[in-house]
């Protein structure tokens, strides 16, 4: 284990880039949004998604990841979805979210193509409720239910306008692990083992403090490698819930003890 688990380190190193002087961004939570749709009676339904913005301590922030993109709704049914960005932010309170709809937006009838015309979209965007406390280390999913009937409003000369009616569904989809390795001054790697599998690894920060994030339900063993010329012998069995950081205590690092060979 003690061979396995210094090689893991090393790839975690070279990979990443941890040093004992770095932090492993423990402090940060992940939320993610995605759409899905509810079946409506038309062939295609695009939707231009030019941009994401979320309000946190009542600031708009814009998602970096979230690429413009033209997609058809009516394919996003029967539980499917799309991600429209992922985010890894500060840990507080989110508000909202605002989608900036583009101008692309059409709508397919008999096979012929319309124009969707969006009142304010483009301009202002469309401000959805989310109101979630996130945590660090866990992971969120706001699901945006997009309903294509009640979003598509047929006028008297034949045209459409688009007046989005988007349910927000936010839940937590993982859990987390935290703990700490003393002394602080030893860097080291934390990991997540469920049977012979690593399931999550992380490095500690300047407080000697680690978060192994994104883990889903289930019971893990907690291991952590120090550098090299310390040793850590505690380990811990963790319980994960969702939504939840579970607590897997302090290790604490020691010195090998190196046995000199008799001459």
């Amino acid at each position: 284990m003690r061979k396995f688990l210094s090689t893991a380190m090393a790839a975690a190193v070279a990979v990443f880039g941890f040093t004992a002087c770095e932090s492993n961004e423990s402090g940060k939570a992940i939320f993610e949004v995605r759409m899905t749709d509810a079946p409506g009676d038309y062939e295609n339904v695009f939707i231009d998604v030019q941009s994401i913005e979320y309000n946190s301590d009542s600031n708009w922030v814009t998602m970096e990841s979230a690429q413009p993109s033209v997609f058809d709704v009516l394919e996003l049914t029967a539980g499917i979805d799309t991600l429209l960005g992922s985010e890894e932010v500060d840990p507080g309170y989110i508000s909202q979210i605002r989608l900036i709809l583009g101008n692309n937006n059409t709508l397919v009838v008999d096979g012929e193509t319309h124009d969707l015309k969006v009142p304010s979209g483009s301009q202002s965007g469309l401000k959805l409720q989310i109101n979630e406390e996130l945590v660090a280390g866990i992971t969120y999913s706001i699901l945006l239910d997009f309903d294509v009937e009640k979003s598509i409003v047929e006028k008297g000369n034949g045209s459409y306008s688009l007046k989005p009616v988007i349910r927000t569904i936010t839940e937590a989809t993982s859990g987390a692990i935290s703990g700490t390795v003393l002394p602080d001054s030893v860097s080291a790697m934390a990991f997540a083992i469920q049977g012979e599998d690593t399931i999550a690894s992380a490095a500690t920060n300047e407080e000697g403090a680690f978060m192994l994030r994104g883990i889903a339900e289930g019971s893990y063993k907690v291991v952590v490698d120090a550098a090299e010329g310390f040793e850590v012998l505690d380990t811990a069995m963790v319980d994960v819930e969702i939504g939840v950081v579970a607590p897997a205590g302090d290790f604490t690092a020691v010195e090998e003890v190196v046995e000199e060979s008799a001459e």
